[in-house]
């Protein structure tokens, strides 16, 4: 029985990778660690609906990978290119802040955007989702429907911020060093990075510690690309790493963390526990100034605000 249960276990790992592989970028368990860590380093500024949504916030966070299932043909193309961007297909070139000159940019070196990916895109949008949503609230605290939406697009911020974190969605070497012709060799590299967090048993509250939060200042859109160039630069990092991973299937106390692994994983996984709180912090910051139009009035259509 105790070998049987065994084999079931490495039979759903070997299951969960095969997903991995096409579908989640930091493992389920993973995002969840670290939306929840960030959560808690919040200050005490943060609205206290916000900081108690820590259950909420990570039951979102699952959302956006769950958006890629092959049943939603549409939605899965759409999405799928949302939580990259391989910066190599630009020659060199700088990113640009928004969506459209992006997409002008790759039509101006010959590539398809959707071949390239939308990340930082994704990130700034949400986190402006977020900032409008939190005006709501200023305006109208009791709105149980406004601090709902607070959260789900809180959920869907964070999962893109943490999957920037993650230097193989920065690259045309996501999962291997890329052929001459560009294409990906799979190696296996990217779900291994990607279960790291689930496979070392980290805790959100082991994250949280000595985490210094502060808004971002200035124009978004530098923060994120900062952030983006960062997570790039440790590109090189995970393919000097690669040798000392886990390999495929071998169990967690047969496997020893190197000092060079702890350090990498340490490192990504603070800054994505960072970012994405100074995502919040900064969203919320930035809700101060937002003035809604005349014609809008939440209280006259939703029955729960008082």
């Amino acid at each position: 029985m105790k070998n049987l249960t065994k084999l079931l276990g490495q039979i759903v790992l070997v299951c969960l990778m095969l997903v991995s592989s096409s579908a989640w970028s930091w493992w389920p368990g993973g995002h969840s660690v670290l939306v929840r860590a960030a959560v808690r380093s919040l200050p005490a500024e943060m609205p206290e609906f916000f900081r108690q949504g820590e259950d909420a916030i990570a039951h979102y966070v699952y959302d956006p990978d769950l958006a890629k299932n092959r049943a939603a043909k549409y939605l899965r193309k759409a999405e799928h290119s949302e939580h990259y961007l391989d910066l190599e297909f630009l020659e060199g070139k700088q990113l640009p802040k928004s969506r459209y000159e992006f997409i002008a940019l790759c039509q101006e070196v010959g590539v398809k955007p959707e071949q390239v990916g939308f990340v930082p895109y994704s990130i700034g949008e949400w986190a402006q989702r977020l900032t409008i949503a939190l005006a709501e609230y200023r305006r109208w605290p009791n709105n149980t429907f406004i601090q709902q939406k607070c959260l789900l697009y809180a959920g869907f911020l964070a999962h893109y911020a943490q999957d920037q974190s993650q230097p193989l969605h920065t690259t045309i070497h996501f999962d291997g060093r890329a052929k001459s012709d560009g294409k990906s060799p799979h190696s296996g590299i990217h779900e291994k990075i990607d279960s790291i967090i689930e496979y070392m048993e980290l805790r959100a509250l082991d994250l949280t510690k000595d985490q210094e939060i502060n808004a971002f200042e200035g124009d978004l859109m530098d923060a994120v690309l900062d952030h983006f160039n960062s997570s790039h630069r440790m590109v090189d990092t995970v393919y000097e790493i690669e040798k000392e991973l886990p390999k495929k299937g071998q169990e967690r106390e047969e496997w020893k963390v190197s000092k060079a692994v702890a350090k990498f994983v340490n490192d990504r996984t603070r800054a994505a526990v960072q970012f994405t709180a100074q995502l919040y912090l900064t969203s919320w910051q930035q809700s101060k100034s937002v003035k809604f139009e005349g014609w809008f009035d939440r209280s006259s259509s939703d029955q729960t605000d008082e």
